[in-house]
């Protein structure tokens, strides 16, 4: 209580604090603030079903229940995290977006823009989808299971669904002046605290559905629980330190002695994009299902999907989860971080890895580390997307599939990531005050 008190000493950091809180506050009213046009009875039966697990449910997991109340920002903020995405993969192909970045801040600027801009275009795209998914492309009837339908989008017109979408669109866009507010103004990543929100929103449900299945579930789960969280922060803090050492240096009529640092590798260096990846495209097979023909070979791939891919417990979904997700993981890491112009930055900067030569050699050397050190990294969060599932499962039944996702890996992982860089901001402002910090080891 005392370091709590210490951030209310200082009135920058308190303003900062409060502003965040505030935003977050507005972000978690506005995802139950309907959009227009819809039947609320449907929206209901459509929450019903995402608590049984399945698409609905993860993608409910990244806007806070707002996908499912139909509420302005039921994009959530993926549609940016998915334009930093691409963003950052077409970096390493397109030339000029490469010149940018070498630019500085003037670079991520115009990079900062092209994003916002991308993230309008994604929106659109995702909230047209989304009302013709749930309307079933005008006829206005979406299945809830296999005997019901409901009728979500009464008055299917061209305005109506025109207005639904300029909706979604503009809250997205909302959402994400919203999280670059908090990134300027408050404390912590803007985006990582909203999907933090998002998240830890659906904590309460869900551990209220393992209480009421009975206390002895509810204990296991909760030491389960605590073992996650003490593994997740040990892998997402922990990191091999590549040795560097700087040759001397003359300045002017100066000179500089040289310097010992090192380059810090993380074990987890893809953090929670692999999971996002690989649950994105386990499910899109899933989504395309509800289109196919529903009699002869239609049905028989529907079914199929159904039973392997839709079933978070069967082990053909499983098992091309975690490969997904291992695959992923090499993917992005390589995208993140390159040996290539790590090498060659540390050559023209005259720092060298003792008992490497700069130059190929050392690029050899930081690939051949970075690949072993990913491996245990991809294996890890795979487990950590799949034993919270089993857990679930085996301790509520086939009607924990909503809950698995809430209080599951990915959630845990983005939670523990997001609070910890937080923490550590907030530890960094302290510290320059004197104060004592969260993390601090006195």
């Amino acid at each position: 209580m005392s370091r709590i008190g210490n951030i209310f000493k200082v009135e920058d950091l308190r303003n900062k604090v409060l502003f965040t809180l505030f935003v977050l506050v507005l972000y978690r009213v506005g995802s139950f603030l309907p959009v227009p046009g819809v039947d609320r009875d449907a929206v209901r039966s459509i929450g019903e079903q995402a608590r049984e697990g399945g698409v609905l449910a993860f993608l409910q997991l990244f806007s806070g229940q707002a996908l499912t109340q139909f509420s302005i920002f039921a994009l959530g903020i993926m549609p940016y995290i998915t334009s930093s995405i691409i963003m950052q993969i077409l970096t390493v192909v397109i030339p000029k977006l490469q010149e940018w970045q070498q630019q500085g801040a003037v670079g991520q600027r115009k990079i900062t823009q092209w994003t916002r801009y991308l993230t309008v275009g994604i929106s659109v795209l995702q909230s047209t989808g989304l009302v013709f998914l749930f309307a079933n492309g005008g006829g206005g009837l979406v299945t809830t299971d296999l005997n019901t339908q409901i009728n979500l989008v009464p008055i299917f017109t061209p305005a109506r669904v025109l207005l639904i979408v300029t909706t979604f669109t503009a809250g997205a866009a909302l959402l994400m002046w919203m999280g670059e507010l908090i990134t300027n103004r408050g404390v912590g990543n803007g985006m990582s605290l909203i999907i933090f929100s998002s998240v830890v929103s659906g904590l309460p449900g869900a551990f209220s559905a393992v209480y009421a299945a009975g206390l002895w579930q509810l204990g296991i789960f909760l030491a389960f629980f605590i073992v996650m969280l003490i593994f997740i922060v040990f892998v997402n803090e922990g990191q091999r330190r590549i040795p560097v050492q700087f040759a001397k240096r003359v300045v002017g009529r100066r000179m500089y002695s040289g310097q010992s640092t090192y380059i810090p590798l993380k074990v987890n260096q893809a953090g929670i994009v692999p999971i996002i990846f690989a649950s994105a495209v386990i499910n899109l097979p899933v989504l395309v299902a509800q289109v196919l023909p529903s009699g002869g070979w239609g049905a028989a791939v529907s079914r199929w999907i159904n039973d392997n891919l839709a079933n978070t417990i069967n082990p053909i979904y499983m098992i091309v989860l975690g490969v997904f997700i291992v695959g992923f993981s090499y993917f992005y890491t390589a995208i993140a971080f390159d040996p290539v112009q790590q090498a060659d930055n540390l050559r023209k900067q005259g720092g060298f890895v003792p008992g490497i030569r700069p130059g190929p050699q050392t690029e050899s050397y930081l690939a051949k580390v970075l690949n072993r050190i990913t491996l245990p990294g991809a294996l890890f969060i795979a487990m950590l997307a799949i034993l919270p599932t089993i857990l679930v499962r085996i301790l509520l039944g086939p009607t924990g599939s909503g809950a698995a996702y809430s209080i599951g890996g990915t959630s845990l992982l983005i939670a523990v990531g997001v609070a910890l860089e937080t923490m550590k901001q907030v530890d960094s402002q302290l510290m320059m005050r004197n104060y004592e910090g969260f993390l601090s080891t006195k």
